[in-house]
């Protein structure tokens, strides 16, 4: 045996404490020199398993439109049979929150609608009536102006004393905007704030946008995709404090 070896030997704690890990070998007046000398040993790689925070049941970016659970926007009431898509939720969503932040200021009429004249009778007189008999309070050109007076100056105020405006884009309103009539006033003011629903009856959203960009770049509600009953319930269900 070496004499170098017989050294190690009388020096080495293994004996007596034991090397059962790398900080005891360390720690010997034999061995941990040698420890020191070689840089082939390297401490085992744990790996951890990562945390994640548990979720909160709101505030998240997809709960602020719908809820998680059900799918259904924030504002729909439990037990509600009203089915939005996701697009819908996406476009109501911040009109919901411009109702909500004009919920204290009193007097204010739930909808304004917006439509072309030829349609007084037709379509908007029926969205006007299922919306009342939900119990949404409507602005309506055909109740709400009497004979003889100014009907921008009360299309004013009906817009500045309304939750929220609905268009009713029908082929007679596309041909009432080309022409830039009473209707054209409307919507510039409704677009100049969130208060703005698109309701595309017998008409498709590329034929608005070929007439009016700005009003075809909001999404809205369409007849095409559930008729003009369930379009009343969701807005109902929009507007209710």
């Amino acid at each position: 045996m070496a004499l170098g070896t017989i050294g190690h030997m009388a020096r080495c704690t293994a004996p007596v404490y034991g090397h059962r890990t790398a900080s005891a070998e360390a720690a010997c007046p034999a061995c941990g020199g040698r420890y020191r000398d070689y840089g082939s040993y390297s401490y085992p790689s744990y790996s951890y398993p990562s945390y994640s925070p548990p979720q909160s049941s709101g505030g998240s970016p997809s709960s602020v439109g719908a809820s998680r659970s059900s799918g259904r926007p924030r504002w729909s009431r439990t037990g509600s049979s009203v089915v939005y898509t996701p697009a819908e939720v996406r476009a109501l969503t911040p009109v919901r929150e411009s109702v909500e932040k004009r919920a204290s200021l009193p007097d204010l009429r739930d909808v304004f609608l917006c439509h072309a004249w030829d349609d007084r009778r037709g379509a908007a007189k029926e969205l006007h009536d299922l919306l009342e008999s939900r119990g949404v309070s409507v602005w309506f050109s055909e109740k709400d102006v009497a004979l003889g007076m100014p009907l921008l100056r009360e299309i004013d105020k009906g817009l500045a004393k309304s939750r929220v405006g609905i268009v009713l884009v029908t082929p007679a309103l596309l041909r009432r905007l080309q022409g830039e009539g009473i209707a054209d006033k409307e919507l510039s003011a409704l677009l100049a704030r969130d208060l703005l629903v698109p309701i595309v009856h017998d008409t498709t959203y590329e034929a608005l946008r070929e007439v009016s960009p700005l009003l075809g770049s909001r999404s809205g509600l369409s007849t095409a995709e559930a008729p003009m009953a369930n379009v009343a319930a969701k807005l109902a269900e929009l507007v209710a404090l």
